[in-house]
């Protein structure tokens, strides 16, 4: 990803779709009930990496889902909130936040390798295939190593 080209990976499709934004990283897999607060899109999850932070319009990178399965249901209610992430990618995709994408049309693909993303990057998801744009700095966002 040097010198201003782009990355390029392919993943498995979970859900169909295109979205371009700016990358939001974890390390830890995120639980969407008790995790995010469906209201706002914040991360509420005490000692996440990404607490405090809003998942609105951002491609969301982690490395799989946990939790319960009305987490699915939380993120429907970020999507009916115009607060969802703009597309998701996963290490490894679970059922709960797979179904939570397809309910709510938000692109998802898994089977990236997610350490080659860091916060602030820009991402590009055209249905399977992933595109990663380096940021100029790390900027005051989370980057996970």
């Amino acid at each position: 990803m040097g010198n201003g080209e782009p990355a390029t990976f392919i993943g498995r499709l979970i859900k169909t779709g295109t979205a371009e934004g700016e990358a939001l990283v974890s390390a830890e897999p995120i639980g969407f009930l008790g995790g995010v607060d469906g209201s706002t899109g914040v991360v509420t999850e005490r000692g996440h990496p990404l607490e405090g932070l809003c998942v609105a319009g951002k491609i969301l990178v982690f490395p799989t889902g946990k939790g319960s399965t009305v987490g699915s249901y939380v993120l429907y209610q970020l999507a009916t909130a115009g607060l969802a992430p703009a597309a998701i990618i996963n290490a490894e995709s679970e059922p709960i936040v797979a179904v939570g994408a397809i309910i709510s049309d938000i692109p998802m693909v898994d089977r990236v390798p997610i350490e080659a993303i860091r916060t602030g990057d820009r991402v590009r998801v055209e249905g399977d295939r992933v595109v990663v744009w380096a940021a100029e700095s790390s900027g005051s966002g989370v980057r996970e190593e």
